[in-house]
């Protein structure tokens, strides 16, 4: 698998990921979780896709995670905000 394959796909693993990171207490245990379990899957992305270790993998991949977390995060706060006008 390419690089850009597994960056996308780790970006939309995390969309769900942010948005309900979105609407938990920073630091709590929700909000751990909600960073933190998506971690095993781009390791296994990772190796699957055969990008290998090289430095350049991390920079992209950890980019595509925070960029998904926040997209999901603004995803959330969007919704919410429609939500209320439609109410």
């Amino acid at each position: 698998m390419k690089l850009w394959m597994v960056s996308v796909i780790v970006l939309m693993v995390n969309l769900p990921f942010g948005y309900w990171r979105a609407r938990t207490k920073p630091f709590s245990v929700q909000w751990l979780l909600a960073i933190h379990l998506p971690v095993p899957l781009v390791i296994s992305l990772r190796i699957y896709g055969g990008i290998g270790w090289q430095f350049i993998t991390f920079p992209l991949l950890a980019g595509s995670f925070v960029i998904g977390q926040w997209v999901g995060g603004r995803l959330r706060a969007w919704r919410a905000s429609h939500e209320s006008v439609h109410d």
